[in-house]
């Protein structure tokens, strides 16, 4: 009634407005009347200015705006539309930067502040890792990180122009967010912790990597404890962080509830619990007696053990504290993901790193940074503890996960600079001002150590070393020169190897492969634009495209078309019904792709230039995954041969040679011959020979073929009519003759509007 009525008085007065528009704007209109009543009755009860704060209060606070944004229509102007489940971190910094930069009346297109939004974060990054390395161990050190971290490849992948990524201010966020932790571990300053809190408010938008920094965050705190290490200055720290860095997170949309609700962020309550009662214990020590403190001590704590261990057991049960989701669960339990969640497992950046991609994307710094380790564990204090934490747990979490390399790499950088500062400044250092100080510092430190023996004793005189008799601990200019001409070698190998990752696997977009001829010779390999044009000239541009999820973004991005399934499709269902369609035979799937309204599929096929990041080397993913939501119908078992092997040649599975992704992949290559030293229907990616070369496809057709055969795409056939019979071979069953008898209830029918003929007249035509 209420929107009817503003509707027609808008009306009345002759404002054109839709009632879909009243709907919309209905409950925001009545936040404001809310917040006026709300005014009133506290003025009333108190006195205006009280009455002016509840007006603002109520106008933000969550607890009522979550019924009263734009868009809720409901008796409690509930919200009918639903946030984008999507960190908003770095869309929300694209476009600050762009509203900053038209205010300066600097004209940039949005597309542009994306592309080089990375580079930009990347140059943070090098600040806040420098000043990060100066905070650990001295301002050398930092200049060296500054620089490691500036080309090193573990990070340049995420910042080369036009990666749009959260990855590419998350990493600033991380190292920042960390610079402020010790900055105010180290001063027990609020004003440091407080900057720590909204830093890691800006990281907890933009990756959900946060969960890194609130579980090492505590870690730090715990071992600090375990080594007696507690001071005022980590309560202070600690104590501001958790407060106000909880609050802050809680304020993201996709976030939520998540940090008081799930298993990943209960570490950081359980430690936040655990200093609170270290700090009020420390606080009775100073005020009872040893007797009363120890019985205090050991009552406390088990009681306190006891109550947080059945408080998680019955939130967990009841269901209030969410388990470890898949993704988190699988850094633990590596081979959890593969068996239980196969879509997990199934994306390149989660599988376990290899030596050569340490070794590709730190180079030298492999092998340095342990010795930086060695020389903070060496020279231990309370950051040094957190740098220790922070590389020993990156260095698990990089080992079980690809796409954790990039967590790894900050820190690496830093301790390799540690230690090649170290070794700088003993092998470039003067000796004599080293063994030699200034003579009223060394007296000055003499008198320290020696405050009672100021003066000699009667009748004894001080010993005194001649300068010939001192041996001589100095280096060599030999040995300086030749440590220092090594170390300058590995830099320049650094720099060389970090030029050519970035020039041969950074620099070129992902949808266009490069390879290089035996005369040194460019070939650019463009099959993925030619076949997305190809999309958008000619197709409708309603059709749906079917593929792989990998492929997704880029069909909808470059060729403008529908898909099934893309990188952000959580329905695990529904890309289990893909796969299923893809590793069942072609009439069962073109019933699934019937009722998927498919129109076109494309897959990609590496067998002709022997790329092996094809759907055949895919294909067993799309089995499990199909597997895990159709068992029935779908096992991985039957792909392989009974020796356990996957072959695509003739020793390989009967199912696997009749599957809809294998006659699409091998459709017509039994006919091609790449090489007079093969035979025809070679595939050069698993070096052999296609078992079934005689393929014909009944519901599809062949649409386009890329070039170089990377990219295939197969029209869908509409359904046929049935086919007709002919009338001596039909076979129509006589229908069962049966009269009914008439009843009370079923009585004899008539006909309406029946016509009345009489006797010697015509039937007037127009009557009828």
């Amino acid at each position: 009634m209420t929107a009817g009525l503003i509707h027609y008085i808008l009306n009345l007065l002759h404002v054109t407005v839709h009632i879909r528009d009243v709907c919309v704007f209905l409950a925001p209109v009545f936040s404001g009347l809310t917040a006026i009543s709300t005014f009133l009755l506290t003025r009333e009860l108190w006195n205006q200015g009280a009455g002016l704060l509840a007006a603002c209060f109520i106008a933000i606070v969550p607890g009522y705006i979550s019924r009263s944004v734009a868009g809720s229509f409901d008796n409690e102007a509930s919200p009918i539309s639903c946030l984008l489940q999507v960190y908003p971190g770095l869309m929300m910094t694209a476009g600050l930067i762009h509203y900053i930069l038209n205010l300066l009346h600097v004209t940039v297109h949005i597309r542009d502040v994306c592309v080089f939004l990375a580079p930009v974060f990347s140059g943070l990054t090098a600040i806040s890792t420098f000043l990060l390395t100066r905070e650990l161990w001295n301002q050398g050190a930092g200049l060296l990180a500054a620089c490691f971290i500036a080309i090193v490849p573990g990070y340049i992948s995420r910042s080369v122009a036009g990666s749009f990524d959260n990855e590419g201010i998350a990493i600033f966020a991380l190292q920042f967010t960390y610079y402020l932790w010790v900055k105010s571990v180290k001063t027990g300053s609020v004003f440091w912790a407080i900057g720590c809190c909204l830093s890691y408010f800006y990281m907890v938008s933009a990756w959900g990597g946060y969960v890194f920094i609130i579980n090492l965050i505590p870690l730090h705190v715990f071992v600090l404890l375990l080594m007696q290490r507690f001071s005022r200055r980590l309560y202070i720290a600690y104590s501001t962080f958790y407060i106000v860095g909880l609050v802050l997170s809680m304020q993201i949309p996709f976030v939520g509830f998540q940090p008081i609700r799930t298993s990943e962020h209960m570490a950081a309550a359980g430690v936040f619990a655990l200093l609170q009662a270290y700090a009020f214990l420390q606080y009775l020590k100073d005020r009872l007696t040893r007797q009363e403190f120890q019985t205090l001590f050991f009552l406390g704590v088990s009681l306190a053990a006891g109550g947080v261990f059945l408080t998680v057991i019955y939130l967990t049960y009841t269901g209030y504290i969410a388990p470890w989701s898949g993704r988190f669960y699988s850094l633990w339990d590596t081979g959890y993901a593969k068996i239980h969640i196969p879509i997990i497992a199934s994306v390149s950046e989660h599988q376990p790193t290899t030596w050569v991609s340490f070794f590709f994307d730190l180079h030298i710094l492999v092998c340095t940074f342990p010795a930086g380790l060695w020389f903070c564990i060496k020279n231990i204090n309370d950051e040094r503890v957190f740098v220790a934490l922070y590389a020993i747990s990156a260095v698990y979490f990089a080992g079980v996960m690809v796409r954790l390399m990039l967590t790894l790499t900050p820190v690496v950088c830093m301790l390799s600079a540690i230690a090649f500062s170290s070794v700088f400044e003993h092998y470039l250092g003067d000796d004599m001002k080293r063994e030699n100080p200034p003579a009223e510092d060394s007296s000055d430190e003499d008198d320290k150590r020696n405050q009672g023996n100021l003066y000699d004793k009667a009748g004894k005189v001080r010993k005194h070393v001649s300068e010939q008799d001192r041996p001589e601990e100095g280096l060599g200019p030999n040995i300086k020169s030749i440590v220092t001409m090594l170390m300058l070698m590995l830099l320049m190998m650094f720099a060389v190897h970090c030029t050519w990752v970035t020039s041969n696997a950074y620099s070129s977009p992902s949808v266009v492969l490069a390879s290089y001829n035996h005369d040194g010779s460019r070939n650019i390999l463009d099959d993925f634009r030619e076949a997305y044009y190809w999309l958008r000239q000619n197709t409708d541009e309603h059709a749906r495209v079917m593929s792989w999820w990998d492929y997704g973004y880029q069909i909808a991005g470059m060729a403008n078309r529908t898909t099934l399934v893309d990188n952000n499709t959580w329905n695990n269902s529904h890309i289990a019904l893909v796969g299923k369609a893809m590793s069942s035979n072609e009439s069962a799937a073109y019933e699934i792709m019937k009722s998927l309204d498919v129109d076109y599929v494309l897959i990609i096929f590496g067998g002709v230039i022997g790329y092996s990041g094809d759907d055949i080397n895919k294909f067993l993913w799309m089995v499990r995954i199909a597997e895990g939501e159709h068992p029935k119908d779908i096992r991985e078992s039957d792909y392989f041969t009974p020796q356990g092997e996957f072959r695509v040649d003739k020793a390989g599975s009967p199912t696997l040679l009749n599957c809809l992704m294998y006659k699409m992949s091998y459709y017509r290559f039994g006919e091609m011959q790449l090489d007079f030293r093969t035979p025809p229907g070679f595939d050069r990616t698993r070096n052999a020979e296609i078992g079934n070369k005689d393929i014909h496809l009944k519901h599809l057709e062949e649409a386009f073929t890329s070039e170089h055969w990377l990219v295939r795409i197969y029209r869908v056939k509409k359904q046929e009519n049935r086919q007709a019979l002919d009338h001596k071979l039909r076979n129509i069953a006589a229908k069962q003759k049966f009269t009914s008898k008439k009843t009370a209830k079923r009585k004899r029918g008539y006909i309406k509007n029946k016509l009345v003929l009489k006797k010697g007249k015509k039937l007037n035509k127009k009557s009828v």
